[in-house]
């Protein structure tokens, strides 16, 4: 799985959920700007970095997103942080949040920096020591389904979708949130089929995301009939009648009607 890029979208879009994360109001976000951050005239690239926006009592805080052994990672982060401050100096404190799948692969020895662990500078968090998921805040939820087995990984994805629908009233975070389920779905399981990923979702939410967007678009698309043909059924299971599909989908009621009796040629449609 591509876990930085859907760290940073997360942390892009939705800064809030870091905010919860670390245990502050999600409204701290307000007052801060993510981005990911290279150091001039070295190789060393910070995951992410909320700046405050204003208020020099905010602490800046510098994410890393670790999802491999890497016995050197503390000794990084602090050159990191440390060119990161005598090349900018800062007025604002700091802070260092590494978030780890597993507490097995955090085996960097810390010696060198205890004093930062004690006193709670830096921070570590184990994405599968969070919880269960149906307790957690949704964006905080959506965050661990990254590192869910599989085998409990769709269930959960369902009912993060069904959360979503639920107690996201703003319609773009709603919107963003979906998004990174399903993102996150294509990469835990490459295997899946587009349709089987858009069954899971509802249909009011299913046409908000990006993978019935960019199908719905493909079906418009000169040539792509077959594209438009594979998602008939799928859109009558979720509730379209016979016109909402051929409408939706740029085709003819006739040719609904006679698709739909070439895949069952027994049922009287």
């Amino acid at each position: 799985m591509k876990t930085d890029s859907i760290f940073y979208r997360l942390f892009q879009e939705l800064p809030g959920i870091f905010f919860e994360l670390i245990g502050n109001p999600p409204q701290t976000a307000e007052t801060y700007q993510f981005s990911s951050i290279e150091i001039k005239q070295t190789a060393f690239r910070i995951d992410g970095v909320f700046l405050p926006t204003q208020g020099e009592e905010n602490p800046i805080y510098f994410v890393e997103v670790q999802f491999q052994t890497d016995t050197e990672i503390y000794s990084r982060l602090f050159s990191e942080i440390s060119l990161y401050l005598r090349q900018n100096k800062p007025k604002n404190s700091w802070r260092g949040v590494v978030i780890y799948p597993n507490r097995s692969l955090d085996t960097a020895d810390i010696k060198n920096y205890s004093e930062f662990f004690a006193s709670q500078r830096i921070s570590r968090i184990y994405l599968n020591e969070l919880g269960e998921t149906a307790s957690l805040p949704v964006g905080i939820a959506t965050m661990k389904l990254v590192v869910d087995e599989e085998e409990t990984a769709i269930t959960s994805a369902r009912q993060l979708i069904d959360r979503t629908q639920q107690e996201i009233n703003i319609e773009p975070q709603r919107r963003q949130l979906l998004e990174l389920i399903e993102t996150i779905l294509v990469y835990k399981f490459p295997m899946m089929s587009r349709q089987e990923i858009e069954g899971m979702f509802g249909l009011s939410d299913l046409k908000q995301t990006r993978v019935y967007q960019e199908g719905k678009q493909e079906g418009k698309q000169e040539g792509a009939r077959e594209e438009k043909f594979r998602m008939i059924p799928l859109l009558l299971r979720l509730g379209l009648s016979f016109e909402e599909t051929a409408k939706e989908l740029g085709l003819s009621l006739e040719e609904i009607q006679q698709e739909m009796q070439k895949q069952s040629p027994s049922q009287d449609i």
